[in-house]
């Protein structure tokens, strides 16, 4: 099904932004419920499902926080993301320096974390039972953890040396994070140990000349922009303004030299990109100037190219219940891109009028269903 991804003629999404869309999630729970984050600091839930049960359909947005609502974000909303047990309430970042706990059934925030400097990221646990810890990337090239029960940002991850654009929870471990920054690097973190980080993440994976100068190890020759874990935690995607992606090995940090060949990034903050999750193999959807791009994840091979949107693609959200994807854009769209419905094979053609010649005589089926022969 991921394989015949198109752009879908019969669905829109309701147009509500006026400008730039950078950040995109669909609930877990149902799968059903989708929210967008714009440059203009409006977010928007939208309902995918099909409630008018026609073949061409728009999905509708239920409730938007407009640049008329008292606690609208005052700029760029960068990261929205699902509460990811429940639909009650979502959370936002934006470069206004806050991050927004709010509730989906008022529309109001239940909680505001204030920052010295811009939001560029943040991400919940999906999997998390014994902490409500939202990681929060910034400026700052401290990694803060706001804890959702008691309302404080107490706790500093320190490593890094420039900012955190990038940050993500492990699907399997509820105490490991993944972050990434501007200096080139991407840490492992287990948030229960004070000391400092688990591991740096190595390219080089220990080979570099014992010569050079440079002892710190890094991940990209550039910013890192984007972290993804594949749906089972055993691997880590990265994605730098190197032009290059890779793939980790999450518990040994093993670069698993998996060539995508150059990817372009040009994005001067995080680049929100998605992998399947339920396929086999797995496939990665990175946005790639206007387009698409869907690699295999384990051979590095440029699968297709989506194109559809005017302008730079910043994120892609799956779908995995249905194997969907959607992207947001500096064009003010989002796009739903579904498998292409296969042909059926009409009824009145059967087995028997299909050319036999070429069937070798070893393989023709000489099983009767008819009782009598027994």
């Amino acid at each position: 099904r991921v394989l015949s991804l198109e752009l879908n003629k019969d669905r829109d999404v309701e147009r509500i932004h006026g400008s730039g869309i950078n950040t995109l999630d669909i609930e877990p729970v149902e799968g059903r419920y989708m929210l967008s984050g714009g440059s203009d600091g409006v977010i928007v839930l939208y309902d995918l499902e099909n409630l008018s049960r026609k073949p061409s359909y728009t999905c509708k947005a239920l409730f938007t926080v407009g640049r008329s609502h008292p606690d609208v974000h005052k700029f760029s909303v960068e990261t929205v993301q699902w509460y990811p047990h429940d639909t009650g309430m979502f959370t936002s970042s934006s470069f206004d320096k806050t991050l927004k706990i709010w509730d989906t059934n008022t529309l109001q925030p239940a909680d505001i974390f204030h920052f010295e400097g811009t939001v560029y990221s943040h991400h919940m646990s999906p999997v998390a039972t014994k902490h409500c810890l939202i990681a929060v990337g910034t400026k700052s090239p401290k990694v803060q953890l706001c804890d959702l029960k008691s309302g404080s940002s107490s706790h500093i991850l320190q490593g890094h040396r420039q900012e955190v654009l990038a940050v993500s929870w492990s699907p399997r471990h509820e105490y490991i994070l993944a972050t990434g920054s501007a200096d080139g690097t991407v840490k492992l973190w287990d948030v229960r140990r004070a000391s400092g980080c688990l591991s740096t993440l190595d390219q080089h994976n220990g080979e570099k000349s014992k010569a050079s100068s440079e002892a710190a190890n890094t991940a990209h020759n550039g910013r890192v922009n984007g972290l993804c874990y594949t749906n089972d935690g055993l691997h880590l995607l990265t994605i730098g303004t190197d032009e290059r992606m890779r793939l980790w090995n999450s518990s040994t940090g093993e670069n698993t030299l998996v060539n995508y060949g150059k990817v372009c990034n040009e994005s001067r903050k995080g680049l929100k990109f998605a992998i399947s999750c339920g396929c086999n193999p797995e496939f990665a959807f990175v946005p790639y100037g206007s387009t698409i791009a869907v690699y295999a994840v384990f051979t590095g091979e440029l699968i297709t190219m989506l194109r559809g949107h005017y302008s730079t693609v910043n994120c892609c959200v799956f779908q995995p219940h249905f194997q969907e994807l959607y992207s947001g854009s500096k064009d003010c769209n989002i796009l739903a891109w579904i498998p292409a419905p296969r042909e059926p094979v009409p009824d009145d053609i059967s087995e028997k009028s299909l050319p036999q010649q070429h069937l070798n005589p070893a393989y023709e089926d000489a099983w009767s269903s008819s009782d009598d022969e027994g």
